[in-house]
């Protein structure tokens, strides 16, 4: 037999076999990507949505009550049924209270209080977990339950003792004591940064040292770029929380035009609320809110980052 007529065969062979390879009924290898799956997907979906959405309203519309009664006159806030778009919108609220209140004064104070505290206080505790974690530190562990003993501490059983020594060093009345105790470092946050640190190679250190770099240079050329969705996160959290604190400003600060932004509103509370002030009122909560939506708005990125490497290795 010439190779010619080898090959043919070899052709017409191959030729029989994909045409009964076309006849065959094809087998669906995913049991589970049928019609009924897909459909049944999207009805799941679908009611998740539908929850969600409802969960979002009920978050949202005090909100939006808010924002609403802002824009209000003072008869219309009783009115019924309630009004949820003003009629008519009173924009003169958001002038009167800058010239009737003290809340231009209560902002800056309470911008000059967060804003210090938590920029200063982010690198201290960034430093320090970076220490904790990376650093061969005689009795780090050690250092590292210290900090972690005192978060057990309440904040009630310092407030005398604290009090009595800030009066002794002068501090009343004026911003150092809700600047100075908090401004190198939150434990919270030391303790955040350590534990997303271990997922961090050391590999990456000892080779940076293998290098020649020192220990302030590899924090921020390595590691600040890997842990900023962390500490973004940690940030907005620690800002929050100072500048919505209450208990600590209404201890330390006497002067109105020295009080922070939240002791300012509850001062309005008690002074407009005889009147029936109320949009005004609403219209201070209003601008509380705003730098809390500026610092979400800058670093949502890096909380979804933050959130997506959650327990994944760097």
């Amino acid at each position: 037999m010439s190779l010619t007529t080898n090959t043919a065969a070899a052709a017409s062979t191959a030729a029989q076999l994909t045409e009964t390879e076309n006849r065959a009924p094809k087998i669906n290898r995913n049991p589970f990507a049928g019609r009924s799956g897909t459909e049944e997907n999207k009805a799941v979906n679908w009611t998740l949505f539908g929850i969600l959405s409802l969960g979002a309203v009920f978050m949202a519309a005090p909100l939006l009550w808010m924002l609403s009664t802002s824009l209000k006159t003072k008869d219309a806030v009783y009115s019924l049924p309630p009004q949820w778009i003003p009629d008519p919108f009173v924009w003169d609220n958001y002038v009167r209270v800058f010239d009737d209140t003290y809340v231009l004064s209560g902002i800056k104070n309470s911008l000059i209080v967060a804003g210090t505290v938590t920029i200063i206080g982010t690198v201290f505790s960034a430093l320090a977990a970076f220490a904790l974690a990376k650093l061969r530190l005689p009795g780090k562990n050690a250092i590292f339950i210290a900090l972690l003993s005192g978060m057990m501490v309440p904040f009630p059983t310092l407030m005398i003792p604290q009090f009595v020594l800030f009066s002794n060093l002068g501090w009343v009345d004026t911003l150092l004591p809700l600047i100075v105790p908090v401004i190198l470092g939150n434990v919270i946050m030391i303790f955040f940064l350590r534990q997303y640190l271990h997922n961090v190679p050391d590999g990456l250190v000892e080779a940076a040292k293998i290098d020649g770099a020192s220990y302030l240079r590899i924090f921020w050329t390595i590691i600040v770029p890997l842990i900023r969705p962390a500490i973004a996160a940690q940030f907005i959290l620690w800002f929050m929380a100072v500048w919505n604190d209450y208990l600590a400003p209404i201890i330390y600060l006497n002067s109105p035009e020295k009080q922070t932004l939240q002791v300012v509103i509850a001062n309005m509370n008690v002074q407009y609320a005889t009147q029936r002030d109320y949009p005004l009122i609403m219209t201070a909560s209003v601008i509380s809110v705003l730098p809390i939506l500026v610092v979400f708005l800058i670093f949502q990125r890096q909380i979804i980052e933050s959130v997506a490497l959650t327990g994944s290795k760097v």
